[in-house]
């Protein structure tokens, strides 16, 4: 088969080239996949995506044009992908249903004790030979009540993590799993009201945009730390500045951020014009932002390359991609598909 893949970083090169062992004839470029980057997709059967690509319904229309009859993204989320454009145009969309869910959850972990021991402070300050510990007081995680929104593979991993701490875990999921081990079901609004670290694992839809925004945060506790490692849109960011400055939170860590596309994965520091809102929020010292990084391990590159070469596998043997699929009509035969809250 043959592919272009989008949005290359030189880091993901040697995974995908493991992956493939010379089975598909895939083009690697850096470009965004975008209006005026389609063209790189002629002649190819597919095309393989990530979330900052534009996979709109028009980009998808000249997609079609030219023959493309699959995309594939290497994510989990397909929020970046008109599925029904796609279904229109008979393309089949397929995802990385999963990937080593303990990077994310290890990496939502690692910006909570982050936050919370101060550790960026006190790495300046040392490099500075500042050696005061003064502004640096922290708190125990053991005893604190953690509630996770969002129960799926992500969730269910994070929640081991602070189980292993010592935290009370609570956790909010429309399908809250069977026999789950660590974790009291909780309401949403119990949740918002006792946790002391709120962190999200779900999936951005219709439903969920905007999940925090002013009335769920005036119904945390006060000083609460609030950690996104999902999708952007799932916080109004503006109404959060609002609450940091109020000091209703009172530690905020964003891997992810509500307008990172076309921001996240490049180097913007030579820019003119900085994002203002992004640089209202890194002003607070109790806000810790990263780039979208928290897939970043060895492990799940290599995962994430091998259900992408999977799925090119089976489009080729004209079978089904199973759980990777994402399309549209798919939805549409199991409808419980788009409501389930967690990832």
């Amino acid at each position: 088969m043959k592919a272009v893949a989008y949005s290359i970083k030189p880091f993901e090169k040697e995974y995908l080239a493991k992956a493939n062992q010379k089975k598909h004839d895939i083009t690697l470029i850096s470009n965004p996949l975008g209006p005026d980057t389609v063209i790189y997709a002629e002649g190819k059967d597919a095309v393989i995506v990530f979330t900052n690509d534009d996979v709109s319904a028009t980009v998808i229309e000249k997609l079609a044009a030219l023959g493309v009859k699959f995309i594939v993204t290497r994510s989990a989320g397909t929020d970046h992908i008109d599925k029904d454009a796609a279904a229109i145009y008979g393309i089949k969309v397929a995802n990385v249903p999963s990937y080593s869910p303990q990077a994310i959850a290890e990496h939502s972990v690692a910006m909570a004790f982050a936050l919370n021991r101060q550790v960026v402070k006190a790495d300046q300050h040392s490099h500075e030979f500042d050696f005061r510990n003064d502004g640096l007081i922290g708190f125990n995680f053991s005893g604190k009540v953690v509630g996770l929104i969002g129960l799926g593979n992500t969730g269910q991993a994070a929640a081991s993590i602070y189980h292993g701490l010592g935290c009370q875990v609570i956790g909010y999921d429309p399908y809250f799993p069977k026999n789950l081990r660590y974790v009291k079901p909780a309401s949403l609004e119990n949740l918002l009201s006792t946790a002391d670290i709120i962190s999200l694992h779900i999936p951005l839809t219709p439903d969920t945009k905007h999940f925090v925004q002013k009335a769920t945060l005036d119904q945390m506790k006060n000083g609460v730390m609030l950690i996104n490692t999902s999708r952007g849109m799932l916080v109004n960011t503006v109404d959060v500045l609002k609450a940091i400055e109020s000091k209703k939170i009172g530690y905020l860590g964003l891997d992810v951020y509500e307008f990172e596309k076309g921001l996240f994965f490049e180097d913007h520091k030579n820019d003119p014009v900085k994002d203002s809102l992004l640089k209202s929020l890194m002003s607070y010292p109790n806000v810790l932002i990263t780039p979208h990084q928290a897939y970043l391990t060895k492990e799940a590159l290599q995962e994430i390359a091998d259900q992408t070469i999977k799925s090119l596998d089976l489009w080729q043997l004209n079978k089904c991609v199973g759980k990777a699929c994402a399309c549209a009509q798919e939805c549409k035969k199991n409808p419980t598909t788009e409501k389930v809250i967690h990832s």
